[in-house]
């Protein structure tokens, strides 16, 4: 049996809820893991998503910035939510599925302009951020449960995540600063690339085209910002990923696009 998790980051869920149902039966992932739904709980969209099967949601919103949410077509169950750097946004939202697979979908601060901690308190933030995620799951690959942590990350940790590492290695979200706060992150998780174990380097691979672009698809300056990792046990069961692209080109898209993993499970 195969599980296909995705996970996109939709900059409003209300505005583009019509594209989340274009790839919820498009391609029909089992779990598709949102970031930056801007909206409260209480006015997400979960009707729509209901009627396609997706029944089991699990959310964590806020009034025009951030949110994250989990939608499945299988039962969750231990659905948290945990703040980080004590500033009570919502960036994230966990759930474990029938098969025993914890999914943690993460929203990292995008870090603002400046890749300065001192100068830059969003930046400040960002590490921050990344170090209480490497603590919290410093012991997780020990305890050989079976977890998919998945999200807009907020960082091309690659020279071929980008498209030009040269010109990108003093911008937001390629510093070698960040970079090595997620490798930490990875480290200490053991955390497997899924979609790195399908396309490896030297190819390139972009989850992100900026709007500033008025020719995105021809110019191609992306980014892989958006990431799904599995726990060490899990990567033997890795079978396929996907990043669907031609989202970007939807009418009224988000920057981001898809990214989908299949595992058997």
């Amino acid at each position: 049996m195969s599980l296909t998790v995705g996970t996109w980051n939709i900059n409003s869920v209300r505005l583009r809820a019509g594209l989340v149902e274009r790839v919820l039966t498009e391609h029909a992932p089992d779990v598709l893991c949102l970031q930056e739904t801007k909206c409260p709980d209480q006015h997400f969209p979960a009707a729509p998503f209901r009627a396609l099967g997706y029944t089991h949601q699990a959310i964590s919103g806020q009034k025009g910035y951030h949110g994250v949410a989990i939608l499945s077509r299988v039962p969750l169950k231990d659905v948290t939510c945990r703040p980080f750097c004590d500033k009570g946004d919502a960036r994230h939202v966990a759930a474990t599925l029938p098969n025993g697979i914890e999914v943690h979908n993460f929203y990292v601060p995008a870090g603002g302009d400046v890749p300065d901690r001192e100068l830059n308190p969003k930046f400040a933030h960002k590490l921050d951020f990344l170090n209480e995620i490497a603590e919290w799951t410093a012991g997780w690959a020990a305890d050989g449960r079976p977890r998919v942590l998945v999200g807009d990350l907020n960082i091309a940790p690659l020279e071929e995540d980008v498209w030009s590492h040269k010109q990108l290695l003093k911008v937001v979200s390629h510093t070698p600063i960040e970079v090595a706060h997620l490798t930490r992150v990875q480290e200490v998780g053991q955390w497997v690339d899924a979609m790195r174990h399908f396309v490896p380097p030297p190819e390139r691979l972009y989850t992100w085209w900026s709007y500033r672009s008025s020719d995105w698809a021809a110019a191609d300056k992306g980014r892989r910002l958006d990431h799904v990792w599995t726990s060490p046990g899990l990567a033997p069961a890795l079978r396929a990923g996907r990043v669907v692209k031609d989202a970007r080109g939807w009418e009224r898209p988000s920057d981001h696009v898809p990214v989908l993993v299949t595992l058997d499970a």
